[in-house]
């Protein structure tokens, strides 16, 4: 999630910190300029990582009373890799998908409605989405075993055949009851809840003004499965002839390598510009989305002696206030 990056730049001393030791003052400038910013391509800086490598000589510009100096620095950098799982806090949540911040720091992480665990769907009602399992294999294995005990006694119930059809009345209480089952059943993704998810793809956008007007040109790091438009292919296809795709090699795709594409879009028109770092997530794996829904009996356990101790706490509190 965090890496160590080498960056070189140019930093420019202003006349007030000549006074100070040199490397003082490039440190000091460094903080200034790089924490709490996105690098295309290379990722969310968080800080400097100790005193710079190397300081060139101070180059006096005309007009200009600063000295320039050329300075070799390394810096902590917030990156994720693809595959890599992370943990986050639910947002925001609409029918596109879901979106999650994580550590407080980073809000651009959007797990797309196609990469939900499955079966999902988007409950209008509450604006949330909700993971609704089946648990029909035990019943599939009871009516197979029906029947077979139906084929083996050869016996046919005349009663049967002299049912009369369901009538509609019928057919919209069975509705409503399969309606009410998945409700029950159903664990919903709760803004402010606690999600694990794992990386499927980091976008960078880069913003430019140009003669024809605003351009975004994305770089895109993903793997070469396929299942990056969906489960099974059922996702979103790019159209035919997509600026920006590059062909696949038989050697990355029999290796699963990570691949980087780019692609370029008008946002002339646009009113919202898209953020200069985007990482597009995935819940659809065991084990992945609310960590509530995997807790083990242990953990549950623990849970609820803590809740009752601060409960007791609580109470304490009061008798003794009071």
């Amino acid at each position: 999630m965090f890496v160590l990056t080498l960056l070189a730049d140019s930093i420019r001393i202003p006349p007030q910190l000549l006074a100070k030791p040199t490397l003082t003052s490039v440190q000091t400038e460094i903080e200034k300029r790089y924490p709490n910013k996105i690098i295309v391509d290379v990722g969310l800086v968080i800080c400097p990582y100790g005193p710079p490598l190397e300081i060139g000589d101070g180059i006096l510009v005309p007009g200009d009373g600063g000295a320039h100096h050329q300075v070799l620095f390394q810096c902590v950098v917030f990156r994720p890799f693809v595959e890599e799982v992370l943990v986050g806090t639910v947002k925001e949540s609409h029918e596109g998908g879901v979106v999650v911040s994580v550590g407080g720091f980073f809000d651009y992480v959007f797990i797309p409605a196609y990469w939900m665990l499955n079966p999902s769907r988007f409950d209008e009602a509450s604006g949330l989405w909700v993971w609704t399992p089946t648990y029909d294999d035990d019943d599939d294995e009871e009516e197979e075993k029906e029947d077979e005990d139906g084929e083996g006694s050869g016996i046919v119930k005349q009663e049967e055949g002299m049912e009369e059809p369901a009538t509609k009345k019928d057919t919209t209480e069975e509705g409503d009851a399969d309606e009410e089952e998945e409700e029950a059943t159903g664990f919903q993704i709760e803004i402010g809840s606690v999600i694990r998810f794992k990386v499927k793809a980091v976008n960078f956008t880069r913003i430019t003004t140009t003669m024809k007007g605003v351009q975004a040109t994305t770089s895109t790091t993903s793997h070469t499965s396929d299942r990056a438009f969906g489960l099974n292919g059922s996702g979103p296809k790019p159209p035919s002839g997509e600026a920006g795709t590059n062909v696949k090699s038989e050697k990355d795709i029999e290796n699963g390598a990570v691949r980087r594409r780019s692609s370029s879009a008008d946002l002339t028109e646009s009113a919202n510009h898209p953020a200069p770092m985007q990482i597009v997530g995935s819940i659809c794996e065991d084990g992945l989305g609310l960590l509530s829904w995997w807790k083990t009996v242990a953990e549950e356990e623990e849970d609820g002696e803590e809740e009752e101790e601060e409960a007791e706490e609580d109470g304490l509190e009061e008798e003794g206030g009071g």
